[in-house]
């Protein structure tokens, strides 16, 4: 059943999302920062931990989710550390996941070739 619910919840988040991308003028990018910016807020007012706990892999794969553990990483280091905590806690919370993507980005620029328009 857990697979069922992230799946559902996961596929609900990305049709959202898909929605926005077909009836808005707004760039792929913008929509993405929109979603972690989404993410942290929802998270600033406590909505958002209930719905990672309860979808687990379908609230925190997508980009929103991302947005989510970089509040939560800054909160618990700024409760640790004090101010300092804001400029080291989203990075050390999603270290994996930022490295991860600068892996791929830079294994992909070695395959492919861009194209300049």
């Amino acid at each position: 059943m857990e697979y069922v619910i992230a799946f559902l919840i996961g596929g609900l988040i990305c049709a959202v999302v898909q929605l926005v991308m077909d009836n808005t003028n707004l760039l792929p990018g913008r929509i993405m920062v929109g979603l972690v910016c989404a993410g942290a807020i929802l998270s600033f007012f406590h909505l958002y931990e209930p719905i990672a706990e309860w979808a687990q892999a379908g609230a925190t794969v997508p980009l929103i989710g991302f947005g989510h553990l970089l509040f939560k990483g800054v909160k618990e280091a700024v409760d640790q550390k004090g101010f300092i905590g804001t400029f080291y806690g989203g990075l050390e919370s999603a270290a994996v996941g930022i490295s991860g993507a600068l892996i791929m980005g830079y294994l992909a620029s070695l395959i492919f070739k861009s194209k300049m328009k």
